[in-house]
């Protein structure tokens, strides 16, 4: 039971950490909550949805954004203060013009990185990192393939060269407050077009164990399954996709806190998040749990002291 109370508390404590900061902090440029979020007003919604980004950096997200066509999280950037994705782009879009500071970040989770490369199917502001980033073709049978919509994206995507001269995919799944019931993504009619467009994937995968998919249809492994299919096909195909990749590591951002996700009991496996994929997974080392401090630990406080406050006020 205090695991249990311990959980649930996360979500709130950071609700709390929110309407603090709206009173004592310039975090939110003023905004003062009582905002709308789904037809309703809440005190830590903010009533301005810009003052949900990093300030410095707001105005090229948005355009980012917008010259790139990248869909926002439910149709628009987002009021609610919790959302993961602002939280991935505030905390690593004012980096990724900066190859050094990027080139730091993964050789601290793969130290064989010598060199980080541009991302140019970024026709607008091609960088080394991206946000929201989907292959060339569909090769994962989706529905669309507009980035940030109906298909798998990724959350974050860095691009890089090993010392044996490989290329490596980083993609990068972003954590906030989520967590997850027990929904069975396999079940009933949608479910069935799931199981028919990702069934012959996972069984020729190689990171994959293709003995039992069910939990692969649970989140949030629905989503790190698909989060693999797309690396490993983006791999296979690299004769004919922009950018050619031989290998990839699977980065998975998590607060330490956030126990509702990291430490619930799944009832598939009985145990927690990350023991319950890494038992899906061939090749464990392809896959990095971090928190958001950890992965930015390598940056340089001084030169990024601005930002760096910023996140250390808001998330940490």
């Amino acid at each position: 039971m205090q695991l249990n109370n311990h959980l649930v508390n996360y979500k709130n404590s950071q609700y709390v950490r929110v309407q603090n900061l709206m009173q004592n902090s310039s975090v939110f440029n003023g905004d003062m909550g009582g905002g709308v979020f789904k037809k309703y007003s809440y005190p830590s919604i903010l009533q301005d949805e810009n003052n949900n980004l990093f300030a410095p950096a707001r105005k090229t997200i948005l355009d980012y954004f917008k010259q790139n066509k990248i869909s926002w999280w439910n149709g628009q950037l987002t009021n609610h203060p919790l959302s993961s994705q602002v939280a991935c782009l505030n905390h690593l879009f004012p980096l990724r013009e900066d190859k050094q500071a990027v080139l730091s970040i993964i050789k601290n989770i793969y130290p064989d990185i010598i060199d980080v490369k541009p991302l140019t199917t970024d026709k607008f502001l091609p960088a080394f990192i991206q946000f929201e980033a989907i292959s060339d073709d569909n090769h994962l049978n989706e529905v669309n393939s507009i980035r940030g919509s109906q298909c798998t994206s990724i959350d974050a995507l860095i691009y890089g060269e090993g010392r044996d001269g490989r290329k490596i995919l980083f993609p990068i799944e972003w954590k906030y407050v989520e967590a997850y019931g027990n929904e069975d993504k396999a079940s009933g009619n949608p479910g069935i077009a799931r199981i028919k467009r990702y069934t012959d994937l996972i069984n020729q995968s190689a990171q994959l164990k293709a003995n039992d998919h069910t939990i692969c249809y649970f989140e949030p492994f629905y989503q790190l399954m698909r989060q693999t299919l797309w690396a490993e096909q983006l791999i296979s195909h690299r004769k004919t996709e922009t950018i050619k990749a031989d290998d990839y590591i699977h980065i998975h951002v998590i607060p330490s806190e956030n126990g509702n996700l990291l430490h619930k009991i799944y009832p598939y496996s009985g145990k927690g998040m990350e023991a319950t994929w890494r038992e899906c997974l061939n090749d464990q080392s392809r896959y990095v749990i971090v928190t958001p401090e950890e992965l930015l630990s390598p940056v340089d406080w001084d030169r990024y002291s601005i930002l760096f406050e910023y996140l250390n006020t808001r998330y940490w």
